[in-house]
């Protein structure tokens, strides 16, 4: 059962702890995505290898959990505090000069959580479900093969387009996601603002660069 905290800062501070430990993940899924742009024979059986680890691995197992739970407590959570912010400025919103004071992605963060969540749900759909689920081939080491059906996803154009949307909006999502956390946990100090703000503009720029790279690469080599 989800608790929802009826002081809205409370809640500020589950979306930054979710968004930050989902900020974490991204970077360990990122390394083990980068096995893709290996020479082929040696990225099929060495990605299998250690998707079959992770899929086996207990410790791995409860740490998904927690993953998904992140997922869906900040998802849930960006749309309370989303539609509690509409309705507290009412039309206002729409008048006012926010775009003088504010960036473009603080000002669309619910729409671009939209798009990542609807990416979120094709990218489960398509590798995850077919992977725990599916009837897959297996490589040369008697691994389920989800390397080739990487590789036959990113064949198509549209879904490397989609894919690259995806995560275009993930990065402007990070951009303020990563500098306001600090905030919203109580953390802010003009000292180091600055100094977060580079950080957050740097990891989501390698972020969404890492993971942009595999699927043009792929679709260009093959």
């Amino acid at each position: 059962m989800i608790i929802y905290f009826k002081n809205a800062l409370t809640r500020k501070n589950l979306m930054a702890l979710t968004g930050l430990f989902l900020s974490f993940f991204l970077i360990i899924h990122l390394l083990g995505n980068l096995q893709l742009l290996l020479p082929e024979e040696q990225a099929q059986l060495q990605y299998n290898a250690y998707s079959h680890f992770l899929s086996g691995n207990i410790v791995i197992k409860l740490v998904s959990y927690v993953l998904y739970a992140c997922i869906l407590l900040h998802t849930l959570d960006a749309i309370y505090l989303g539609i509690k912010s509409k309705r507290a400025n009412g039309q206002k919103l729409s008048r006012d000069r926010r775009s003088r004071a504010s960036t473009w992605q603080s000002r669309n963060m619910m729409f671009l959580g939209i798009i990542i969540f609807l990416f979120l749900v094709i990218h489960f759909k398509d590798f995850w479900y077919q992977y725990k689920f599916g009837e897959l081939p297996k490589d040369a080491n008697d691994n389920k093969d989800l390397y080739t059906l990487v590789v036959n996803a990113f064949d198509s154009i549209w879904y490397v387009i989609l894919y690259s949307i995806s995560f275009l909006a993930l990065g402007f999502h990070l951009v303020h996601g990563v500098a306001s956390a600090h905030r919203s946990l109580g953390l802010y100090h003009p000292f180091y603002s600055k100094l977060v703000r580079i950080v957050g503009y740097i990891f989501s720029i390698s972020i969404t660069l890492g993971y942009l790279i595999i699927p043009i690469f792929i679709y260009l080599k093959h």
